[in-house]
C-alpha cells in the first residue's frame, strides 16, 4: 500500500473546494477514506491550512475541517534532525525542504502538490493529484488481474 506526503496546496484544493483542482484531489481523499492509500502531512501544513481557511472561510469551519482531516492522515514529527537535513539542502524553499525531509524520513512513497517544479532535487516521487491517480489505477488494475489468475 503506498504511503503519501499530501501537501497543503492538495488538502486546500479540497477544503476550500478549488473548482479547477477539487475532483482530483477529493478523489485522493476518497481512497485516504476507503484505506486503500496511507496519508501523511507535516504539522507545518496544519498551521498553514489553519491560518488560510480562517482567514477564507472562519475559524470555525477552519477548526471543522482540521479535525476531518486529521481523521484521515496522520501527522508526521518534525525534530531537529529534519530540520539540520533542511537547513544543509539546495532547496529554494526552507518549507519545503522541511516538508521533503520529513517525507523522506518516514520513507513515504510520493509527495503530492501542484509545486511539482519545487521539489526537482527529490528522490522520493512527486506528483499531482491527477497524476498519482492514475498511478493508482493501474496499479489496482494489475493487482485485480493477478487476483482473477488473468497473468
Amino acid at each position: 500500500m503506498h504511503r503519501v506526503f499530501i501537501d497543503s496546496d492538495i488538502i486546500l484544493d479540497v477544503l476550500a473546494k478549488r473548482n479547477a483542482f477539487y475532483i482530483y484531489a477529493a478523489k485522493l481523499f476518497t481512497l485516504l477514506d476507503k484505506g486503500d492509500v496511507y496519508g501523511f502531512t507535516s504539522p507545518i501544513v496544519f498551521a498553514n491550512i489553519h491560518y488560510i481557511l480562517r482567514k477564507e472561510k472562519s475559524k470555525k469551519y477552519a477548526l471543522k475541517s482540521l479535525r476531518k482531516l486529521k481523521s484521515l492522515i496522520s501527522i508526521l514529527p518534525i525534530d531537529e534532525k529534519i530540520i539540520e537535513l533542511a537547513l544543509d539542502s539546495s532547496f529554494n524553499d526552507f518549507e519545503d525542504a522541511i516538508q521533503y525531509h520529513t517525507a523522506k524520513s518516514y520513507e513515504v512513497n510520493f509527495i503530492i502538490t501542484r509545486n511539482k517544479k519545487h521539489y526537482k532535487q527529490s528522490k522520493i516521487s512527486i506528483c499531482t493529484a491527477e497524476e498519482y491517480l492514475k498511478i493508482w489505477a493501474l496499479l489496482a488494475g494489475e493487482i485485480e488481474k493477478n487476483r482473477n489468475g488473468i497473468y
